[in-house]
């Protein structure tokens, strides 16, 4: 059950990512602003106390007022309006074929810098696997394009990233950012996506190239999230329960696996919700 309430964060990263949201009246906008006041109010937190005590395992969110101006732009605007719509034609259209081999071909560029990052964090068993995929479906599966390896019961133990690493060598996570058309992500996670991409062979893609695949994987993310966009409606803070479960998921991750004390006072979120997207 944790680790699945750990993957809640693999929607906050998509719900930035792809810009979440589902509102499509203004009405409805009105009404969810100021529901986001109210509760802004009422579970203030002292950022400034926190900067003090910043941790790996912490909520350091000091630009929150930027930072929710940028939500409100992103998934008020953007999303119902560009985003969703967007994401729907591409799924509804595009040939199941093309869009899987395309999805095997992108995770398998994505496999040395998860072997590495294995290692990092004192995990060989799991280097080895992803090592054993990548080599397997770039000579079997036609460069990554069929997904041989998963066939063949190697399955993957879920993406590693450098700011994983650094997390499990206890680097905190650092200032919280909300991004215009990128969504969430911390400091940690900023300086590591960087080095994750000198790794081979995400290093020989151009900016145009990885901006693509961004988007690719964005799209089918925002798409799978449509039957539980009612859970982060629901949420008398849907920008909270995006910054809590994005950290939460990062520091799960950062975790190899292992419980972090902090997960246990965690909210509880629904598994409908959690079971909707796996680790990437």
């Amino acid at each position: 059950m944790l680790k699945e309430i750990l993957r809640t964060a693999t929607v906050a990263i998509v719900l930035s990512t792809s810009v979440i949201g589902c509102a499509d009246s203004p009405e409805r906008h009105e009404q969810q602003a100021a529901t986001t006041n109210q509760v802004k109010v009422a579970d203030h937190i002292d950022y400034e106390a926190e900067a003090s005590s910043d941790t790996q395992s912490g909520v350091y969110d000091p630009f929150e007022g930027i930072n929710r101006s940028v939500w409100h732009l992103n998934y008020n605007i953007l999303d119902p309006y560009v985003v969703r719509p967007v994401s729907l034609a591409y799924v509804d259209y595009v040939p199941v074929p093309v869009r899987s081999g395309l999805a095997n071909f992108l995770a398998n560029l994505e496999e040395p810098a998860s072997m590495v990052n294995s290692l990092i964090m004192l995990n060989p068993e799991n280097a080895a696997i992803h090592f054993n995929r990548f080599w397997f479906n770039t000579v079997f599966g036609l460069g990554g394009l069929i997904d041989i390896a998963t066939a063949a019961d190697i399955r993957s133990p879920g993406q590693r990233e450098f700011g994983d690493s650094l997390g499990y060598h206890g680097v905190g996570n650092g200032p919280y950012f909300m991004v215009p058309m990128y969504g969430p992500i911390t400091l940690r996670e900023g300086a590591g996506d960087i080095v994750d991409g000198l790794y081979f062979p995400l290093n020989l893609l151009t900016f145009w190239q990885s901006a693509g695949k961004w988007a690719l994987e964005g799209m089918e993310k925002r798409a799978a999230l449509v039957p539980q966009e009612a859970i982060l409606e629901d949420s008398p803070d849907p920008y909270l329960f995006t910054r809590d479960a994005y950290i939460q998921h990062k520091n799960f991750r950062a975790s190899n696996g292992a419980p972090l004390d902090t997960q246990e006072q965690e909210p509880d979120f629904s598994d409908e919700f959690l079971d909707e997207i796996d680790d990437y």
